[in-house]
């Protein structure tokens, strides 16, 4: 019979893995929400049209957390192993494959924005302020990659203060940038959605300035430096690929999976009212989540160390079944919180028209009940199973569902059935829930747990 571990000196570095990766997320989550009620108060159409672009930075950040985490598996085993020498080489190999794939994002684009754009809504006044956002906003994105793989590699050895060190600063100039440049306040001309792009690039540049700074000045258990990034022992690419490669392709599927219910939702009939509830629903989702996430990062980051330091299977074990038992109570807060949380979120977004503050209400309803499911599975998944080495299984339990369950039926619901948009959203989202009975019985099958490290 499983047992809760009793030591403290464990639920402290959860609490604390699980806080500073919470408030880093939380700070990055009100990057987006900033600009999210900003652009709401400037226009409907400039709030729908920033959103469809923030489906392909999710996108990258699907990729990028894909490729961070590659490196987050393999050098929290190290480093539990005591063996710091391999984790340099491993954090150059993710630089190199997060960069390669932002810059083919990047030049996408750049080159591509009308077609792109075009693939996710119908609404031509929408569509013109997405393409001027996005014009501007994907010079972020080789930025972004680099400085949140830089910051995932050193979740790795347990150093977060960084993260929200560098998510604080992105929201302060962020917010300070958008006032200024969407509604030209101060002698500033008045941008728009263009002005909020502005906004972003600045906050990103000055992310990445702060975390080379504190790895020149202040990191002193790798101490990386630019030499140690770039000439890495290649040998570790094979370690590497065979641990991140499902992840990022699992990421990758998320990430156009994302696009693909923008797309549908986009595409409905209702879609200049329902695409900015969508908006403003999961934005204030995600800032309502992140302790969920933040408690998947963490013990991440524990069960890695955990299986480096440790053959004890019965241990191992009960980590897992403590870490089950957080995740469930987490997400029974959560789904509270967001329902409670549906007045003041509508008080926030005063400015909708009133049939999207209903889809709004409605939408928030459901993702207080699928979060539940979110925090439990997800958590277990790429918390547990994953820092264990099993990564595959993580790829074909999210293609199946989302695939071959999600997207088919919410697609029937939207475009044969013409059901209510609230049934729709709920299809797109139900499989947070569908997955939890297979994720619990893979957990409990210990089959997670691979050797990914070296003698």
């Amino acid at each position: 019979m499983r047992k809760m571990i009793r030591d403290k000196g464990f639920y402290r570095m959860f609490a604390v893995l699980t806080l500073s990766i919470a408030l880093q997320n939380l700070l990055t989550y009100s990057v987006n929400l900033a600009d999210n009620i900003m652009l709401a108060r400037y226009s409907q159409n400039a709030l729908s049209g920033v959103s469809l672009c923030n489906q392909i930075q999710f996108f990258l950040q699907m990729l990028v957390v894909g490729v961070g985490e590659g490196v987050v598996v393999l050098g929290s085993r190290y480093w539990g192993k005591k063996d710091l020498d391999p984790i340099p080489h491993i954090i150059g190999v993710g630089l190199r494959f997060g960069t390669a794939l932002a810059g083919v994002m990047f030049l996408a684009a750049l080159f591509f924005p009308h077609q792109v754009i075009r693939l996710m809504t119908n609404d031509p006044d929408v569509a013109a302020e997405a393409v001027a956002y996005l014009r501007i906003i994907c010079f972020t994105y080789v930025l972004f990659t680099f400085t949140n793989i830089l910051t995932a590699s050193l979740r790795s050895i347990a150093i977060v203060k960084i993260g929200y060190i560098i998510s604080f600063s992105t929201l302060c100039i962020n917010i300070c940038l958008n006032y200024c440049l969407i509604y030209g306040r101060f002698g500033f001309p008045e941008l728009g959605v263009r002005g909020a792009a502005v906004a972003t690039l600045v906050s990103r540049s000055v992310e990445l300035l702060i975390v080379v700074l504190f790895l020149k000045f202040k990191e002193k258990t790798l101490r990386l430096n630019w030499r140690k990034l770039l000439f890495i022992d290649t040998s570790y690419i094979r370690d590497y690929m065979k641990v991140a490669l499902p992840v990022l392709v699992t990421q990758a599927m998320w990430g156009l999976a994302s696009i693909a219910q923008t797309a549908i939702i986009g595409n409905m009939d209702m879609a200049a009212e329902v695409l900015p509830a969508n908006s403003a629903s999961v934005n204030v989702f995600q800032i309502l989540t992140v302790i969920a996430y933040g408690a998947a990062s963490g013990a991440g980051v524990i069960t890695g160390r955990t299986l480096g330091e440790t053959d004890d299977r019965e241990h191992i074990k009960n980590v897992a079944f403590t870490f089950q038992i957080c995740f469930l109570l987490i997400g029974l807060a959560t789904g509270g919180i967001i329902l409670a949380s549906r007045p003041v979120v509508l008080r926030i977004y005063s400015t909708l028209s009133a049939q999207a503050s209903t889809y709004t209400n409605q939408f928030l309803t459901v993702l207080a009940l699928t979060s539940i499911g979110t925090s439990y599975q997800m958590a277990a998944d790429s918390g547990i199973m994953r820092a264990g080495g099993d990564t595959k299984f993580a790829m074909y339990n999210n293609m199946i569902f989302m695939w071959c369950i999600c997207l088919p039926s919410a697609a029937i619901c939207a475009f044969v059935l013409h059901t209510s948009p609230v049934l729709v959203f709920f299809c797109l989202k139900m499989d947070q829930l569908l997955k939890c009975p297979v994720i619990w019985y893979r957990v409990q099958s210990y089959k997670w747990i691979k050797k990914v490290t070296r003698n």
